[in-house]
């Protein structure tokens, strides 16, 4: 069997582990609800047993080391996870160190959307380009950005988080606690309660029909769309409208050669499009306009296979620094754990 590695990602819903050959092909995966409410040392003990499951299922497997993705805000180089939002518990965890002892292989992190850029740019939409920022738009909105062949992390790794932006001062507010920033107005969440304050349950709508006069997610106003509801187009449309305003502040932030649009809501890259590019015609300054916007290629498959490239790529453009492979390192996560 070829050299793989093991690669995981970490999500606020679902955990996901996995073994990856170094051309990107999954060669097995695994799965389990994150227990996402309870804790570190929970979820870390439900990494260990999907990976067991794995490693037992492929003894002849070849495992050179561990790829692990996971939400910001973390440091990769250090290898901590500093607090993301939706894991109750994680404060200053360090992840590399604590894996690295488990298993006595070599452990890389990276921020959960910056490994789905490396992803994409090294095994799908984006192979071939020097550069390119990648756009999650589902839940919430994340980013991550690949410059001249390198994931750039910006300072402790926090860098592109596109989220947070600021493009409007009105609407709802960010769990962040701000106003205006793109993921609270251009969200599938945000897309969702439009279309459900637009509508009311038993009102006969599509919308409402879709969702069994429950709330509207983006999902059904997809759907709707294309059913041809006059209403959910119109919400299509507006959400593009505000997509293609984070796309021209993204081009005009980092040129890159492409943007590549993940997540839920790619499903309905086709309807967003048009408004999309003609927003960005509006806005953009000339020299940025022809950057084409492409949907992501690999699914939920994007986040473990940058993952597992951190390993299987190490020492080669668009990897981290984040692999325990000496004593300082290890030594920094652990005094980062007594915080």
């Amino acid at each position: 069997m070829s050299t793989l590695a093991l690669a995981f990602d970490l999500g606020g819903t679902e955990l996901r582990g996995a073994l990856v050959e170094r051309g990107g092909d999954v060669v097995a995966r695994v799965s389990a609800p994150t227990l996402a409410g309870a804790g570190s040392k929970a979820v870390i003990a439900q990494i260990i047993t999907l990976a067991d499951t794995l490693l037992k299922e492929h003894p002849q497997a070849k495992v050179t080391g561990i790829g692990m993705c996971a939400p910001g805000p973390l440091d990769p180089k250090a290898g901590i996870v500093i607090g993301p939002p939706t894991l109750a518990g994680w404060h200053n965890v360090p992840l590399i160190d604590i894996l690295s002892r488990q298993f006595g292989l070599p452990v890389r992190l990276e921020n959960d959307a910056n490994a789905a850029a490396l992803g994409e740019w090294r095994f799908g939409a984006g192979r071939g380009t020097g550069s390119l920022v990648f756009v999650t738009v589902s839940t919430g909105i994340g980013g991550g950005v690949i410059a001249d062949g390198h994931v750039y992390h910006g300072r402790r790794g926090l860098a592109a988080e596109i989220g947070h932006m600021t493009i409007t001062g009105e609407g709802d507010r960010c769990f962040c606690g701000a106003v205006g920033c793109f993921e609270a107005v251009a969200s599938g969440t945000a897309l969702g309660r439009r279309a459900t304050r637009l509508t009311v349950p038993g009102d006969g709508s599509l919308l409402r029909r879709l969702s069994a006069n429950g709330d509207v997610s983006a999902r059904h106003v997809v759907e709707a769309a294309r059913a041809g509801d006059v209403a959910a187009r119109g919400l299509i449309e507006a959400e593009a409208q505000w997509l293609g305003i984070g796309f021209t502040n993204l081009l005009h932030l980092y040129s890159p050669d492409l943007i590549v649009m993940g997540g839920g809501l790619s499903n309905g890259f086709d309807l967003l499009a048009p408004t999309i590019r003609a927003t960005i015609e509006q806005r953009a300054m000339q020299a940025y306009r022809d950057v084409p916007i492409v949907p992501a290629e690999l699914g939920d498959r994007a986040g473990l296979v940058g993952a597992a490239s951190l390993i299987l790529w190490a020492g080669e453009p668009g990897t981290a620094l984040a692999m325990v492979q000496n004593d300082e390192t290890t030594t920094g996560a652990r005094e980062a754990s007594q915080d």
